[in-house]
C-alpha cells in the first residue's frame, strides 16, 4: 500500500524546517521527490539569492520522468535573484505537483500552479496547509497584512512580576530558560526593545548561539536590533553599540546633532510618525519593518511597549518564562495595559503550547 500524501508532505516540512533560521527574508521551503513510493530526493531552501528547494532537491538525483513532487510552498513563476522554479519543475515532468500552499506572494499566487496545470500536470493544493502556514507565519503576515509577526517575550515571577520597583532583573529566570530565548531570538529578523529598556538593563540583544548550535550549515545571521528612541536618548555609549551588527533605531526626533551622533556609533536613525497620542506610530513602525523584509519581530521590552503593542493589536503571540519566585506587589509588572474597569476589557489569550526548562515554565500563547 502505497503512503499517504501527507507522509511525504511531512518530510518535505522536515527539510523545509533546516532552514528556519537562515532563509529569511525568504520562507521556508522543503521539497521531496517519490516515485513507486520511493524518495529520490529531497531539497530545502537554505539563504536569500541561493537555489530554491526545488532546485536542489532535482539536482540531488537522476529523476525520471513520472514522479510525484511534493512542495511545502508553491514553486516561483517569476525572476528574482534565481530562476523560475516552476520551469525546472516542467522540464522534469513529473506525474503530479503535491503543494502544501499556494504562496501569498502577489508575485506568485496561484501562477506557478496555473502554469503547471497548463502544461497537464496534476497538481494537487492543500496538503498539511496548516503546518506549512505556521512554518512560515512571518512570511505570510508580511505578504498578506504589510505586517510582520510580532512575539514578545517576558519572563515573571509566580506573581506576574517582570523586575523589581529599582529594575533590577538579573536574574528572574534559570540559565535553561535564558539558553531557549536564544533561539527565539535565532528564528527572528528583528530584535524589538524601547530605549528605555536599553537605558535600564543596557543589553547586548545579540544572537550567542554558534551554528553548530543551531544544527545549521551556514554562519549565523544576527538579527537586526530595533529600539524605538523616540526623542534620542540614547548616548551611542550603550553596549549594544559595541557588538557588531545593524541597529536600526526609530525615532519622532529632528535633533540632527542627537542623530549624527549615533549614526556615528553605526546606527541607522529612522524617522516615524506620530500616533494620535503624539508618541511613536507603533503601527507604521511594524510597516516600515515588513517593508525592510522583517518577518518576525522578538519583542524584548517593558511592561509599557509591551501593553502598548498588545492594547493596539499588534502582538500576535507571548512568550512566557515563569519562575518559581516571588517578588512582591512593589515591584513592576509585565504588561501595562492600563486601567481595566470591567472584565469585558480584558485581553484572552490561547494556549499553544508548555513546557518546563529548568525549574521554569515556558508559556506560549496566541492573543486572540
Amino acid at each position: 500500500m502505497s503512503r499517504p500524501l501527507q507522509y511525504w508532505m511531512a518530510e518535505a516540512l522536515r527539510q523545509a524546517r533546516k532552514g528556519l533560521y537562515s532563509t529569511p527574508p525568504n520562507p521556508c521551503v522543503g521539497c521531496v521527490i517519490v516515485s513507486d513510493d520511493v524518495m529520490l530526493a529531497s531539497g530545502w531552501h537554505g539563504y536569500s539569492g541561493g537555489p530554491h528547494a526545488e532546485v536542489n532537491a532535482l539536482l540531488a538525483a537522476e529523476i525520471p520522468a513520472g514522479a510525484d513532487i511534493y512542495i511545502t510552498l508553491e514553486p516561483c513563476s517569476h525572476h528574482g535573484k534565481t530562476p523560475p522554479c516552476v520551469d525546472a519543475l516542467i522540464e522534469a515532468k513529473p506525474a503530479r505537483v503535491i503543494v502544501a500552499m499556494q504562496d501569498p506572494n502577489p508575485q506568485v499566487s496561484g501562477r506557478g500552479l496555473e502554469r503547471l496545470r497548463a502544461q497537464g500536470i496534476d497538481v494537487v493544493v492543500g496538503v498539511l496547509e496548516a503546518q506549512a502556514r505556521e512554518l512560515n507565519r512571518g512570511f505570510i503576515k508580511r505578504m498578506e497584512q504589510g505586517l510582520p509577526f510580532v512575539s514578545l517575550k517576558m519572563a515573571l515571577s509566580l506573581d506576574g512580576r517582570s523586575a523589581l520597583k529599582n529594575g533590577s532583573s538579573h536574574w528572574i529566570t534559570s540559565a535553561p530558560a535564558r539558553r531557549d530565548v536564544q533561539f527565539l531570538r535565532a528564528r527572528a529578523g528583528a530584535i524589538l526593545t524601547s530605549a528605555q529598556t536599553v537605558l535600564d538593563d543596557d543589553p547586548s540583544l545579540n544572537l550567542r548561539l554558534s551554528k553548530q548550535e543551531l544544527k545549521q550549515i551556514f554562519e549565523v545571521r544576527q538579527p537586526v536590533r530595533v529600539v524605538l528612541d523616540s526623542r534620542l536618548r540614547l548616548s551611542g555609549s550603550e553596549k549594544l553599540f559595541t557588538i557588531p551588527g545593524d541597529i536600526w533605531i526609530y525615532s519622532l526626533s529632528e535633533d540632527v546633532q542627537r542623530k549624527e551622533r549615533l549614526e556615528a556609533r553605526g546606527a541607522t536613525v529612522i524617522s516615524i510618525t506620530s500616533d494620535e497620542s503624539e508618541r511613536l506610530d507603533l503601527r507604521a513602525m511594524l510597516q516600515d519593518l515588513a517593508q525592510r523584509g522583517i518577518n518576525d519581530v522578538h519583542s524584548e521590552c517593558g511592561q509599557r511597549l509591551a501593553g502598548a503593542l498588545i492594547q493596539q493589536q499588534l502582538a500576535d503571540q507571548l512568550v512566557l518564562y515563569l519562575a518559581p519566585h516571588l517578588l512582591g506587589s512593589a515591584a513592576r509588572g509585565g504588561f501595562d495595559l492600563g486601567e481595566l474597569t470591567a472584565m469585558e476589557q480584558r485581553k484572552t489569550c490561547s494556549m499553544r503550547d508548555m513546557r518546563q526548562l529548568g525549574d521554569d515554565l515556558r508559556l506560549t500563547l496566541s492573543i486572540d
